[in-house]
């Protein structure tokens, strides 16, 4: 896979981890499975172990669901306009490995062994792709779209900001999955790795001084020393440690 596809598809993880949107629409499917008890399981399992067993079987089937259509929706992305059908594509993929997955899971919950004479779970597992496809796409396609946006190479990150924070760059620091991006204008969190940020800085004179924090020449006050350590005051007042890697040009540029 090519450096651009795999990015997208780190980014649209990311997205479904961190959706509650995504999370509340797998706890109803799964609550809707426990209080039916579809394929007799209502009769076959008690409530405790039942809850147990489509929690789990939906959990397995979800993230394998999950992998194969932000996988189908990065490669195909040439290929097909529609999103909806990229992702549709990787969901009914997966109903091979899931039907594979609800075998291993039958067989904890029932002692039903898996053997090639039971792939007719592939079947059982097609409606369930088919399912979480359509669910994900209602829940999280706007999401998605926003975040794997393509982006022309010559593009700014200033481009990425809200209008109303587009102003005269200032600095980048990592905030855990996103690259916090200050300007003379305010300041807005980006979901972009921060090295992905370092290209984009286009022609605004500055250093990278420390692995999470690159400032640009003009915001730099002062550097000075505490405790041993290397800072750089900014003229907004904030800290930015220097770390040694970057000391030696962060002194010559900036002592």
């Amino acid at each position: 896979m090519d450096h651009p596809s795999l990015q997208s598809t780190l980014r649209e993880l990311q997205l479904f981890w961190r959706s509650s949107r995504f999370w509340g629409t797998f706890l109803a499917v799964v609550l809707i499975f426990v209080v039916t008890g579809p394929y007799g399981t209502m009769d076959s399992m008690p409530a405790g172990k039942r809850l147990a067993y489509w929690l789990i079987l939906h959990a397995v089937a979800w993230s394998i669901a999950i992998l194969f259509s932000v996988l189908a929706d990065a490669l195909l992305r040439k290929v097909l306009n529609r999103m909806f059908w990229r992702m549709m594509i990787g969901s009914l993929i997966a109903a091979l490995p899931i039907g594979f997955a609800i075998g291993l899971v039958d067989y904890a919950f029932i002692g039903d062994p898996v053997s090639l004479g039971s792939l007719y779970r592939v079947v059982f597992a097609l409606p369930l792709c088919a399912l979480f496809c359509f669910l994900t796409y209602l829940t999280m396609h706007r999401q998605i779209e926003q975040a794997t946006a393509e982006i022309p190479p010559s593009t700014s990150i200033l481009d990425r900001l809200k209008l109303h924070n587009r102003g005269a760059l200032l600095r980048l620091s990592v905030q855990d999955h996103y690259t916090e991006v200050v300007t003379s204008r305010g300041r807005e969190l980006v979901l972009l790795r921060f090295s992905d940020a370092l290209r984009e800085i286009g022609a605004t004179p500055g250093l990278q001084v420390h692995r999470s924090h690159w400032v640009a020449d003009a915001h730099v006050e002062a550097i000075k020393r505490d405790n041993g350590k290397i800072l750089i005051l900014t003229r907004d007042g904030t800290q930015i440690p220097v770390s040694r890697s970057f000391a030696e040009e962060a002194r010559r540029r900036f002592g």
